[in-house]
């Protein structure tokens, strides 16, 4: 099972970037250059995972995306990604999972992202969901064979 992600961000080169990073370790991504494009995105399919830069048509776009997906039955986990991180616990109150600072490492973004998917499985399965922690551990191990095979 793929991991659907909704990537938002007004920069179409981070977006382009992030989008070909996580696409080349397993996940699907979708892309919204806009809080009101991300809006039409979430209501239109289910996503795992929305990370949305902060700044975009406004200085607090990004709650927008946040508040637009913590609306949605699937709850996905969410994670804001800003170059400023000076949020305090602004990001926290408005809903998110997770702040992501700019410029992050691959290594680090990818785990992180891992981290965040399963926390909040773990804590949707808590709530009468199912948890996915057996798809997470079945793409990670994809993934390693993949990338040993490369290597070899």
């Amino acid at each position: 099972m793929k991991r659907r992600i909704l990537l938002v961000d007004d920069e179409l080169a981070i977006l382009l970037t992030l989008k070909a990073i996580l696409e080349m370790n397993g996940f699907e991504v979708e892309t919204a250059a806009s809080a009101k494009e991300a809006a039409g995105k979430l209501r239109a399919r289910e996503f795992h995972m929305v990370i949305t830069d902060m700044r975009m048509e406004t200085e607090t776009a990004g709650y927008d995306v946040i508040r637009a997906a913590r609306k949605q039955r699937y709850n996905p986990a969410t994670a804001i990604l800003t170059a400023f991180p000076a949020l305090g616990s602004d990001w926290k109150n408005a809903g998110a999972h997770s702040l992501l600072v700019k410029p992050v490492g691959t290594d680090d973004l990818l785990r992180q992202i891992e981290s965040l998917l399963i926390q909040h499985e773990d804590a949707k399965g808590k709530s009468g969901r199912v948890p996915v922690k057996a798809a997470v551990a079945a793409q990670q191990k994809s993934r390693k064979e993949t990338f040993v095979r490369k290597a070899g």
